[in-house]
């Protein structure tokens, strides 16, 4: 697939969300598996724009590509915002609880790191490199 740029602000996710479906798509994965790299995708974008870019006066963009191997999806995030990684974020703690009793924030990414089949991410040559995979389904 082409590889896509877009700012780093909200009105992007659209086209982010766009280009992952249709990665996935390609990849032959179910709607169950799209739908969860979307989710996963949307929540790392949401806060590279929030906390990396808006939240401290930087702009910039963010960086999309895909490869599609014969027994994975790979989707990266890259941008030039501070580094962060999100598998540093400690797992909510509370998740038994009420939703009323549980702190706040931290649920989303650790939903979204637990919806694909491996996270990692890299801080190489100034740039955070968020990646996402997901298996491909075993042809017959």
């Amino acid at each position: 697939m082409h590889v896509l740029t877009v700012p780093a602000d909200l009105d992007s996710l659209d086209d982010v969300g766009k280009y992952v479906v249709e990665a996935a798509s390609q990849a032959g994965l179910d709607r169950k598996a799209a739908y969860r790299l979307r989710l996963a995708v949307d929540e790392i974008m949401t806060n590279i724009i929030n906390y990396g870019h808006t939240e401290v006066g930087l702009t910039g963009d963010v960086t999309v590509r895909s490869a599609i191997e014969a027994d994975k999806l790979t989707i990266i995030l890259e941008d030039r915002a501070r580094p962060f990684d999100p598998r540093e974020r400690p797992e909510p703690e509370d998740l038994d609880r009420p939703l009323e009793e549980r702190n706040i924030g931290g649920l989303g990414v650790y939903l979204a790191l637990k919806g694909v089949d491996h996270f990692n991410y890299e801080y190489v040559d100034q740039m955070n490199r968020n990646i996402f995979v997901m298996y491909r389904p075993l042809q017959a």
